[in-house]
């Protein structure tokens, strides 16, 4: 057998494996969750602007109130079990130089995230309807970046990012703050996380995409890291589609988004990572475009935001949203994996 071959059914078989895993173990999770009723008691009140968000309880006001939240359990755990369950075979994917950082940033963003929707469960906190503030939080991501940069900078002495049409450029230590803003662009698209299976099914291309540019570059550890996580939100996706059993919230999202910061720079895809997660940036817009669109000229431009939740509003049913979204996030997957693998 060759390295090229072991490789592949090593990066395949993980992926199974996690998936199958988190398949196995999530009724246990979905059992625990119900026993205690980790959902919200309220359903929202407020839109980000501050107004009453009647079109959003319209649509979801029967959903958020008794579907569990902290589906995200599933992702992280899953992907703890296994990096550890084959750390003495001839599969373990665990290194220093490829993903003692990801693993780190998956389980310590998560954990925050986690303590975020414990607060909202509860209805503990001054942010409405419970949980840590919007800037406690902001405050947390951009820390998890902060520390994220400094291992780059100063433990692997990066310091340079491509930059198309122009080529490596060296960021010196513009380097730190740069990192820390990707890690806070990609934690804002987290607002995707509003459909049944919208954001597993985004997350899934997404860490499908880089899996293959991290194998592209001889990465194999990353890969396996990254297609471990698409195995495991593929067992998400099972009992995340309509009608779901539980959300994933910010104890996945929170932990999806800064760890997928890291594996961007750490295949020097920073550039391609908007097409990739065009999705996230697609809503993110949304939401930046309406607040605007209100404050100047005191109309809104979407019926509700993020934009998913417009087409909601239009009449498209949900499947429909979230299975065209699917489609969109694929295709933008692969324009990113072609253009990064043509440098």
């Amino acid at each position: 057998m060759t390295i090229l071959t072991f490789n592949v059914i090593k990066v395949f078989s993980l992926a199974a494996i996690a998936s199958a895993l988190a398949i196995f173990w999530c009724p246990m999770l979905t059992n625990f969750l119900y026993k205690h009723k980790l959902w919200k008691t309220s359903a929202r009140k407020k839109a980000i602007s501050g107004e009453d968000a009647t079109v959003f309880n319209s649509l979801h006001k029967e959903k958020e109130v008794g579907t569990p939240r902290m589906g995200g359990l599933l992702i992280w755990i899953t992907v703890v079990l296994v990096t550890f369950i084959f750390y003495f075979t001839p599969f373990n994917f665990l290194s220093r130089g490829q993903t003692w950082l990801p693993l780190f940033t998956l389980i310590v963003a998560s954990v925050v995230g986690l303590v975020d929707d414990f607060l909202v469960v509860k209805g503990w906190g001054k942010y409405i309807g419970g949980g840590i503030s919007f800037k406690k939080r902001l405050f947390l991501v951009a820390l998890i970046g902060l520390i994220g940069s400094i291992w780059f900078y100063q433990k692997l002495g990066w310091d340079v990012v491509y930059i198309p049409f122009v080529g490596d450029v060296s960021f010196g230590l513009w380097y730190i703050p740069f990192f820390i803003l990707v890690t806070v662009a990609c934690w804002s698209g987290g607002i995707i996380d509003g459909i049944d299976g919208l954001a597993g099914g985004t997350f899934a291309s997404i860490f499908g995409a880089f899996s293959i540019i991290s194998f592209s570059l001889g990465k194999i550890d990353l890969a396996a890291f990254c297609a471990v996580i698409c195995g495991t939100l593929f067992a998400f996706l099972w009992f995340n589609i309509p009608p779901a059993r539980f959300y994933m919230t910010e104890t996945g999202i929170l932990g999806l988004t800064a760890v997928l910061s890291v594996v961007a720079f750490l295949t020097d895809s920073v550039y391609v990572l908007p097409i990739i997660a065009g999705l996230l940036v697609i809503e993110v817009l949304s939401v930046i475009i309406q607040l605007l669109s209100k404050k100047i000229i005191k109309k809104k431009i979407f019926l509700s935001t993020p934009i998913h939740h417009h087409f909601e509003a239009l009449g498209w049913p949900a499947y429909k949203v979230t299975m065209r979204a699917w489609i969109i996030g694929i295709v933008l997957a692969f324009a990113g994996v072609a253009i990064r693998l043509l440098r």
